[in-house]
């Protein structure tokens, strides 16, 4: 009688830069991947846990990446089922969603919806598929009716107790599966994941998720297993360095009679890669052994002593797509901490500027420079006796 499969992804964050960088390109490579993912493996309904986009207003030509994504996949014959998570607009995201339903695409963004499933039928009967928004404690204890409620977990608890109560009045065996848009204790985060704090405390329980069958996790962004059943499936795409060591993946996961059957990952492909050097500049623009980094997105920590003039101009007519630069000097001058007003306690302005330059670039001004330096505090106004 087969098996009804999902494929659990989230955290799309379409519209967001590297470093700057564009990377819609990239995004609308790996999410049309997953249509072609859709088609191989015969998947029924992809699940989107939170974050399609990276801004609330997103620009019309990442609306246009998202569109054609989500078209792909309909059109390869899987239905979509999308939350909203703490960077996209509920509103916004939400709009049109009756009519976007008759479509196959299923919007659940609103604290009313959270217990109204979409129903994936198979041989053995429906599994209910719920869909939780992301959930801001403050208005969403109000909106959930629970005034009581204490942060993430109050009103997630709340959420979890519409859904099993919805779940019970459904026919024997009915399987289930939860969206949500949470840090769940156990969770490691990376660099690029938005704070959703709320007095200090921003993680919830995995208890909180007890009595459904899978639960389809967004938020982190690297893929993990919580639980068999409770998964991060990561985004789609590495979006801070503390991830070029991830492989960025997606879950592909069975129902057979019984709930849940299988999990399997899917490991995406990735446009760019990312790297990191470290050195001087003139042994990181000569060496041989970087040359097949030509192509990454880089990080590049300079060691010179003397911080280097032009630097990123001179490392991209080698590296086209680096993108973040730090100088750390091997003698350590840039990592000194001093305190702004006992460093310029009872000295000269000449003694100050001379200072600053030494700081910024780790060498004085020469006899040229200190010429200038001369000139332009005599103009100011500030030439010494």
């Amino acid at each position: 009688m087969g098996l009804v499969r999902f494929l659990h992804t989230s955290d799309w964050h379409v519209g967001r830069t590297f470093h700057s960088a564009d990377l819609l390109a990239e995004q609308a490579f790996v999410l049309g991947h997953l249509a072609d993912l859709v088609t191989a493996e015969s998947v029924d309904a992809v699940l989107v846990s939170g974050d399609v986009y990276d801004r609330a207003v997103p620009s019309a030509e990442a609306v246009q990446v998202a569109n054609r994504a989500m078209a792909r996949i309909r059109a390869a014959g899987a239905q979509l089922v999308l939350t909203s998570g703490n960077h996209d607009s509920a509103p916004r995201l939400g709009a049109f969603g009756d009519f976007a339903a008759a479509g196959g695409l299923h919007l659940r963004t609103s604290a009313d919806r959270i217990a109204d499933p979409v129903l994936i039928e198979d041989g053995h009967g429906p599994v209910a598929i719920y869909g939780i928004p992301y959930l801001e404690p403050e208005p969403a204890r109000h909106a959930l009716g629970v005034p009581d409620a204490k942060g993430h977990n109050g009103v997630l608890a709340e959420a979890m107790r519409r859904v099993r109560a919805d779940l019970a009045t459904r026919a024997p065996g009915t399987r289930s599966v939860v969206l949500a848009h949470a840090f769940v204790t156990g969770g490691r985060a990376t660099e690029s994941e938005r704070t959703i704090a709320v007095g200090g405390v921003e993680q919830v329980g995995g208890d909180v998720f007890d009595g459904v069958d899978y639960v389809a996790l967004g938020h982190l962004h690297g893929p993990q297993t919580l639980a068999e059943h409770l998964r991060y499936a990561g985004s789609p795409l590495a979006y801070s360095f503390s991830e070029a060591l991830q492989r960025k993946s997606v879950w592909l996961v069975d129902f057979d009679a019984g709930g849940l059957a299988e999990v399997r990952r899917h490991e995406l492909p990735v446009p760019r890669r990312l790297a990191k050097l470290t050195g001087s500049i003139g042994w990181l623009l000569g060496a041989e052994e970087h040359a097949e980094l030509a192509d990454c997105y880089l990080s590049v920590t300079l060691t010179d002593s003397v911080r280097p003039v032009d630097a990123m101009r001179r490392l991209r007519e080698r590296f086209p797509h680096a993108v973040h630069l730090e100088w750390q000097p091997e003698n350590g001058k840039a990592t000194a901490a001093l305190r702004y007003a006992e460093a310029v306690r009872g000295r000269p302005d000449s003694e100050i500027a001379r200072s600053f330059l030494d700081d910024c670039r780790g060498a004085p001004p020469n006899a040229r420079e200190e010429k200038l330096l001369r000139s332009a505090l005599e103009n100011a106004g500030r030439g010494e006796e």
